[in-house]
């Protein structure tokens, strides 16, 4: 993979300039080279990384795993399903994988009743799909390589009798 790349997909706040040094490259080339791979689709946006955890109360915000079986279609397999899919709103990944179902789904809602709502209501009736499991998210530990909140260092004394 680019060294480019690998920068801003560790912390896409990185400048160019700081790229350039890490790099040996010239600014030029990593200003051009940045530009190039967002106008050809390769990065597709930037985004920062919060821990939801932090924000909302809980209970004010709900994330579910939900894995989905569907029946593909002929000429097209299952990428008119899962496009269909992942054109609703609460739908925030969508992912075709093997195993033991087909697409991965993952949804976020206000509540545990607008996510039930949007799998009762838009995803379980759906032309196409057989079968969802939902799996709802407790706790967070780590996101994407990034691990939210630090362990405290404190530890309980061990008892003995």
């Amino acid at each position: 993979m680019d060294e480019i790349l690998e920068v801003l997909m560790k912390d896409a706040r990185t400048t160019p300039e700081e790229i350039a040094k890490m790099t040996g490259q010239s600014v030029a080339v990593v200003k051009k080279t940045i530009k190039k791979y967002e106008s050809d689709g390769t990065i597709v946006g930037y985004k920062t990384m919060v821990n939801q955890d932090m924000v909302f109360d809980s209970g004010s915000f709900v994330r579910a795993l939900i894995e989905v079986s569907i029946t593909p279609q002929k000429n097209v397999g299952f990428d008119s399903v899962a496009e269909r899919i992942y054109q609703f709103p609460e739908v925030t990944n969508c992912y075709l994988v093997s195993g033991a179902y087909d697409l991965l789904v993952i949804v976020e809602g206000k509540n545990l009743q607008e996510v039930s709502h949007f799998i009762s209501s838009k995803l379980s009736p759906m032309e196409g799909v057989r079968s969802t499991a939902t799996h709802f998210i407790l706790k967070k530990y780590k996101e994407d390589g990034q691990i939210l909140k630090k362990t405290d260092q404190k530890r309980r004394l061990n008892i003995s009798y």
